[in-house]
Protein backbone atom coordinates (compact mmCIF):
# COMPACT_ATOMS: atom_id res chain seq x y z
CA UNK A 1 0.00 0.00 0.00
CA UNK A 2 3.06 2.48 1.44
CA UNK A 3 5.27 1.82 -1.92
CA UNK A 4 2.42 1.72 -4.62
CA UNK A 5 0.76 5.34 -3.00
CA UNK A 6 2.59 6.82 -0.72
CA UNK A 7 4.11 9.69 -1.38
CA UNK A 8 8.91 10.27 -0.88
CA UNK A 9 9.23 12.81 1.67
CA UNK A 10 11.91 15.50 0.74
CA UNK A 11 13.36 17.47 3.20
CA UNK A 12 13.72 21.10 3.18
CA UNK A 13 17.36 20.73 2.33
CA UNK A 14 16.96 18.50 -0.84
CA UNK A 15 13.89 20.56 -2.30
CA UNK A 16 15.57 23.66 -1.37
CA UNK A 17 18.66 22.61 -3.55
CA UNK A 18 16.21 21.32 -6.24
CA UNK A 19 14.55 24.80 -6.79
CA UNK A 20 17.65 26.30 -6.69
CA UNK A 21 19.11 24.03 -9.37
CA UNK A 22 16.17 24.42 -11.79
CA UNK A 23 15.93 28.52 -11.14
CA UNK A 24 19.62 28.69 -12.57
CA UNK A 25 18.59 25.91 -15.75
CA UNK A 26 16.00 28.58 -16.40
CA UNK A 27 18.53 31.63 -16.50
CA UNK A 28 20.97 29.53 -18.41
CA UNK A 29 18.24 29.02 -21.41
CA UNK A 30 17.02 32.76 -20.74
CA UNK A 31 20.67 34.01 -21.36
CA UNK A 32 21.08 31.01 -24.56
CA UNK A 33 18.43 32.24 -25.88
CA UNK A 34 18.36 35.98 -25.60
CA UNK A 35 20.60 38.87 -26.18
CA UNK A 36 20.32 42.67 -26.16
CA UNK A 37 18.34 44.05 -28.87
CA UNK A 38 20.77 47.03 -29.28
CA UNK A 39 23.45 45.49 -29.30
CA UNK A 40 23.03 42.19 -30.41
CA UNK A 41 24.71 40.56 -27.70
CA UNK A 42 24.25 37.98 -25.31
CA UNK A 43 23.30 38.64 -21.48
CA UNK A 44 25.46 36.71 -19.03
CA UNK A 45 23.72 33.68 -17.02
CA UNK A 46 24.61 36.00 -13.92
CA UNK A 47 22.75 39.05 -15.01
CA UNK A 48 19.53 37.24 -15.46
CA UNK A 49 19.95 35.57 -12.44
CA UNK A 50 19.74 38.90 -10.96
CA UNK A 51 16.95 40.17 -13.39
CA UNK A 52 14.72 37.14 -12.69
CA UNK A 53 15.06 37.67 -8.35
CA UNK A 54 14.61 41.61 -9.32
CA UNK A 55 10.97 40.83 -10.38
CA UNK A 56 10.19 38.08 -8.18
CA UNK A 57 10.02 34.95 -10.33
CA UNK A 58 9.34 31.85 -7.91
CA UNK A 59 10.06 28.26 -9.74
CA UNK A 60 7.30 25.75 -10.45
CA UNK A 61 8.68 22.57 -9.64
CA UNK A 62 5.88 20.51 -11.47
CA UNK A 63 6.68 22.91 -15.40
CA UNK A 64 9.41 21.56 -17.57
CA UNK A 65 12.35 24.54 -17.10
CA UNK A 66 11.66 25.79 -21.02
CA UNK A 67 8.22 26.55 -20.46
CA UNK A 68 8.98 28.38 -17.28
CA UNK A 69 12.25 30.21 -19.41
CA UNK A 70 9.87 31.08 -22.18
CA UNK A 71 7.56 32.61 -19.36
CA UNK A 72 10.63 34.26 -17.71
CA UNK A 73 11.61 35.75 -21.16
CA UNK A 74 8.00 37.51 -21.13
CA UNK A 75 8.08 39.11 -17.76
CA UNK A 76 11.52 40.07 -17.77
CA UNK A 77 10.37 42.29 -21.76
CA UNK A 78 8.64 44.42 -19.53
CA UNK A 79 11.61 45.66 -17.19
CA UNK A 80 14.57 45.50 -18.91
CA UNK A 81 15.97 45.37 -22.62
CA UNK A 82 15.42 41.23 -24.47
CA UNK A 83 14.99 39.92 -26.88
CA UNK A 84 14.49 36.50 -28.32
CA UNK A 85 17.59 36.04 -30.66
CA UNK A 86 16.49 35.69 -34.29
CA UNK A 87 17.16 32.65 -35.99
CA UNK A 88 19.27 32.74 -39.43
CA UNK A 89 17.49 30.76 -42.29
CA UNK A 90 18.20 29.85 -45.94
CA UNK A 91 15.21 29.01 -48.17
CA UNK A 92 15.63 27.34 -51.34
CA UNK A 93 12.06 28.05 -53.36
CA UNK A 94 10.99 26.79 -56.73
CA UNK A 95 11.09 29.92 -59.40
CA UNK A 96 6.94 29.68 -59.88
CA UNK A 97 5.91 29.39 -56.50
CA UNK A 98 8.96 31.63 -55.31
CA UNK A 99 7.45 35.57 -55.96
CA UNK A 100 3.89 33.94 -54.76
CA UNK A 101 5.55 32.42 -51.80
CA UNK A 102 7.60 35.30 -51.01
CA UNK A 103 4.48 37.43 -50.65
CA UNK A 104 3.34 35.16 -47.59
CA UNK A 105 6.76 34.95 -45.87
CA UNK A 106 7.57 38.60 -45.97
CA UNK A 107 5.57 39.59 -42.91
CA UNK A 108 6.84 36.97 -40.72
CA UNK A 109 10.68 37.62 -42.01
CA UNK A 110 12.46 40.35 -39.81
CA UNK A 111 15.58 40.93 -42.05
CA UNK A 112 16.30 39.98 -45.42
CA UNK A 113 19.75 39.53 -45.86
CA UNK A 114 20.42 38.22 -49.29
CA UNK A 115 17.98 37.30 -51.85
CA UNK A 116 18.95 35.31 -54.96
CA UNK A 117 17.04 34.95 -58.29
CA UNK A 118 18.03 32.60 -61.06
CA UNK A 119 16.10 29.14 -61.59
CA UNK A 120 15.18 29.54 -58.17
CA UNK A 121 14.62 32.02 -55.54
CA UNK A 122 17.49 31.82 -53.10
CA UNK A 123 16.86 33.99 -49.50
CA UNK A 124 18.55 34.33 -46.52
CA UNK A 125 17.25 36.02 -43.68
CA UNK A 126 16.55 36.47 -39.93
CA UNK A 127 13.40 35.57 -38.26
CA UNK A 128 11.77 35.31 -34.95
CA UNK A 129 11.97 31.67 -33.61
CA UNK A 130 8.60 31.61 -32.54
CA UNK A 131 7.59 31.99 -36.19
CA UNK A 132 9.73 28.58 -36.94
CA UNK A 133 7.11 26.23 -37.17
CA UNK A 134 4.94 28.52 -39.58
CA UNK A 135 7.72 29.01 -42.01
CA UNK A 136 8.14 25.66 -42.29
CA UNK A 137 4.86 24.25 -42.46
CA UNK A 138 3.41 27.20 -45.09
CA UNK A 139 6.53 26.31 -47.54
CA UNK A 140 5.74 22.59 -47.12
CA UNK A 141 2.51 23.23 -47.74
CA UNK A 142 2.74 25.39 -50.85
CA UNK A 143 5.87 23.81 -52.84
CA UNK A 144 4.64 20.34 -52.58
CA UNK A 145 8.17 19.20 -50.71
CA UNK A 146 10.11 21.25 -53.62
CA UNK A 147 11.16 23.75 -51.75
CA UNK A 148 13.71 23.45 -48.98
CA UNK A 149 14.31 25.46 -45.65
CA UNK A 150 17.86 25.21 -44.00
CA UNK A 151 18.54 26.63 -40.33
CA UNK A 152 22.10 28.18 -40.83
CA UNK A 153 22.59 29.36 -37.13
CA UNK A 154 19.88 29.27 -34.23
CA UNK A 155 20.93 32.32 -32.68
CA UNK A 156 22.13 35.53 -34.38
CA UNK A 157 24.57 37.48 -31.79
CA UNK A 158 27.48 39.74 -32.31
CA UNK A 159 30.56 38.22 -31.20
CA UNK A 160 34.34 39.40 -29.93
CA UNK A 161 34.92 42.97 -28.22
CA UNK A 162 32.38 45.78 -28.57
CA UNK A 163 34.25 48.63 -30.70
CA UNK A 164 33.68 52.01 -28.98
CA UNK A 165 34.15 55.31 -30.60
Amino acid sequence: QILSKGELQVSDKERHTQLEQMFRDIATIVADKCVNPETKRPYTVILIERAMKDIHYSVKPNKSTKQQALEVIRQLKETMQIERAHMRLRFILPAKEGKKLKEKLKPLIKVIENEDFHDQLEIVCLIDPGCFREIDELIRRETKGKGTLEVLSLKDVEEGDEKLE
